[in-house]
């Protein structure tokens, strides 16, 4: 069948949009109408080169959409779920699958390559295989993926909403309430309020923060930031150590997450100096594949027992968090709807990262749906 695609071509480089052929699903794989698809910054890395990735590719790890037909052998999804993509597979059986850690699962190296599990590819264009963004690629208005990349969810919520628990909520929130293990009583810096930070206001909140600071240049997010949980918003963070020091008796936050577009090393200093003795720094923003060393005071790291930690998908399950925040959300309890700041067509993909860079959304969305 035919689909329309954004497809980059090379690195550095811009998203075309292109009619792409599409082979029907195999064993364990299924046919997905698109309906919204997020733009993350994790697909702008790709285009910047910040991620090296295999040429062409169909970008797009966060999404939802409609099934519409089903490979053999096949279970648990059928024609007519709605499903939200999961740029991480849970195979179940591998160490971290076991472990109760599913978001390292193996699977997910596997489709690193751009192509199926078994090493083919189901998107052409011109008869050239399209590598895929996560082994997804949701910025298309139809795509084939493997059952374990799909987490079907409740019919009654919506599914433009339900985009953006695939990757961008989970994450954020699982920074400050996983990685941190945010405690009641504790002051937290976010550092970065985008489609991941402000969902890392929400989980602190949540999580019990007595004070949650946020950090971004742009001042317009201010009022975005007090929004989705912050109490305090400063543009530097040396006025948000500031005001940590001063809140806890001069001992510092009790951790800081990063979710700025590219992480650098000095970032991390700045979060590593601002933090308390045994506090943590959350590094969920991704830098670029070539980008080594963090100026750290090593006396510090070891005498103070600080911990610098990695964080990916917010450590915890996909397939639990994504039905507990939808859960949330229809409870009025987590704050999805006010996340979308920008709708547009896959044919202006460019210009919605465009505005992602200047600081003008919190999370643009795909709407395939209205196109």
């Amino acid at each position: 069948m035919y689909a329309r695609a954004a497809v980059l071509r090379s690195q550095p480089g811009k998203w075309d949009i292109v009619d792409v052929d599409l082979e029907p699903p195999k064993s364990g794989e299924v046919l997905v109408r698109m309906a919204y698809a997020g733009l993350c910054h994790s697909d702008d890395h790709i285009a910047t080169g910040d991620f090296t990735m295999p040429t062409p590719i169909n970008g797009g790890h966060e999404g939802s959409g409609v099934v519409e037909a089903v490979g053999p052998d096949v279970v648990g999804l059928a024609v007519g779920d709605h499903v939200v993509t999961s740029f991480v597979p849970a195979c179940g059986q591998c160490r971290w699958c076991a472990s109760g850690q599913p978001n390292l699962c193996d699977a997910g190296m596997r489709f690193g390559t751009g192509a199926m599990a078994d090493g083919t590819f189901r998107m052409f264009a011109d008869g050239v295989p399209i590598s895929r963004s996560g082994g997804l690629g949701t910025f298309a208005t139809y795509n084939v993926f493997a059952q374990q990349s799909c987490i079907k969810v409740r019919a009654d919520a919506p599914l433009d909403v339900a985009c953006l628990v695939g990757c961008g909520v989970p994450t954020g929130w699982g920074s400050a309430v996983h990685a941190l293990a945010t405690q009641p009583g504790d002051t937290v810096i976010v550092m970065g309020i985008g489609g991941v930070g402000a969902n890392a206001l929400q989980g602190a909140r949540h999580a019990g923060a007595t004070d949650v600071i946020a950090v971004d240049l742009v001042a317009s997010k201010r009022a975005k930031a007090l929004e989705f949980g912050a109490h305090h918003f400063f543009t530097s963070m040396d006025e948000a150590i500031d005001l940590a020091r001063s809140l806890t008796n001069g001992q510092g936050a009790d951790g800081v997450v990063i979710t700025t577009g590219v992480v650098d090393g000095t970032q991390i200093e700045r979060a590593f100096a601002g933090i308390r003795k045994a506090g943590t720094v959350a590094v969920t923003a991704a830098g670029s594949m070539d980008t080594v060393g963090i100026p750290v005071r090593l006396f510090e790291l070891s005498m103070y027992q600080k911990r610098i930690q990695g964080v990916l998908y917010g450590m915890g399950a996909p397939r639990r968090e994504v039905q507990r925040l939808l859960d949330m959300y229809l409870r009025s309890q987590l704050k999805l709807d006010e996340l979308i700041t920008h709708r547009y067509t896959l044919e202006e993909i460019n210009a919605g990262y465009a505005d992602m860079r200047a600081g003008l959304n919190i999370r643009g969305i795909i709407d395939f749906e209205t196109a």
